[in-house]
């Protein structure tokens, strides 16, 4: 079972579907006991930083999170699923996030229609097997004004451009995550997830 972690956060049920398009079970979870059980996590979600982050707290899955990372087993992140993972965001300052890995979240510099909403390119930097179907140059659907500044370069699965050179999807052991939303990211995006499955299996 794949479980998706409901934390009022919003975006739930499209991953959902996204996956039972694919043929893989997976469960919307609100109790973070109900990880346990699961052969892998998704954590998706739309919306600020600093309310996602008081609203995982707040049901206590940022410690079921922590711990399903620590055991080693397939953990995505989608949108600010992915954020979470790092340790600030300009954001909401004051609130940290979960430190899984090294770097800050930051804004997209003055000048920019934001929200960056729409299809952008993929630029390869790893293969990671959740990447194993995409192709250099691929495009996947965004809508984000904030992104991920990873302190370590091989953090680095995917960049995009615009304006400047971001990380939109980040890969280390057990850990995958992507600023665009493979759920709406039809055909390429529905590779990623199904990958995803097959390493839950």
């Amino acid at each position: 079972m794949i479980a998706v972690i409901d934390y009022g956060m919003g975006n739930l049920r499209s991953v959902q579907k996204g996956f039972e398009h694919i043929g893989a079970q997976a469960e919307i979870v609100r109790d973070p006991n109900r990880t346990k059980d699961a052969s892998a996590l998704v954590l998706p979600g739309q919306g600020e930083f600093g309310s996602a982050m008081r609203e995982l707290r707040a049901g206590g899955m940022d410690e079921a999170v922590l711990d399903f990372i620590r055991a080693g087993k397939p953990f995505m992140g989608v949108c600010i699923g992915l954020q979470a993972l790092f340790e600030s965001s300009e954001e909401a300052p004051e609130t940290p996030g979960l430190g899984v890995l090294p770097g800050v979240v930051k804004r997209f510099q003055p000048g920019l229609k934001i929200p960056h909403m729409g299809w952008n390119q993929l630029e390869l930097r790893s293969r990671p097997p959740h990447l194993r179907d995409v192709k250099e140059g691929d495009y996947v659907y965004f809508v984000h004004s904030y992104y991920a500044a990873p302190a370590q370069e091989s953090d680095v699965a995917a960049a995009t451009e615009y304006g400047e050179r971001f990380a939109s999807a980040v890969y280390r052991e057990n850990i995958f995550a992507s600023q665009f939303h493979p759920e709406k990211s039809q055909s390429v995006g529905l590779n990623i997830l199904r990958a995803f499955a097959e390493l839950a299996e």
